[in-house]
């Protein structure tokens, strides 16, 4: 029987392996002796007191000590006015007479406000000047006591 001869494809792939394995082995030698770089002084980081991340350790000369006591961790007290205390204009930017809703575009906040047909004192129309009161419904804030503004 004839011996099985070695192709070029197997011959490129056993010479790739054998590079492979050589590299792999001269790296393994480099990082025993310690050549690569990678000890613990160059890994180490610090960060600055603005949150930039440095490889220079921090002043300890300019170091501020800071009590536990004096930091407050709570929930901000809510700064905005009750929406239900402020009367408030807007455009109507569409109503649907058929389904009988539509909203409101306030015009000091430029958020769309939703209306109901029930919240009406009075018939409304798009691109109408309206003044309303804001109420917090279900999904988000409904207008009330929605009036043509004639002024």
């Amino acid at each position: 029987m004839g011996r099985a001869r070695e192709t070029f494809g197997k011959k490129e792939v056993r010479i790739k392996k054998e590079k492979k394995r050589k590299e792999k082995e001269q790296k393994r030698l480099e990082r025993k002796e310690g050549r690569d770089g990678n000890s613990l002084d160059d890994m180490i980081a610090y960060v600055d007191e603005f949150g930039q991340i440095t490889s220079t350790p921090p002043d300890l000369s300019q170091r501020q000590v800071i009590k536990a006591e004096d930091i407050l961790i709570a929930v901000p007290k809510n700064t905005e006015p009750d929406i239900n205390e402020t009367v408030r204009k807007g455009i109507v930017t569409f109503f649907n007479e058929s389904k009988g809703f539509g909203f409101i575009k306030d015009s000091t906040t430029h958020e769309d406000i939703f209306v109901h047909i029930n919240g009406l004192e009075e018939a409304i129309k798009e691109n109408n000047k309206v003044t309303f009161e804001v109420v917090k419904g279900l999904k988000g804030p409904n207008a009330i006591n929605v009036k043509i503004d004639r002024a």
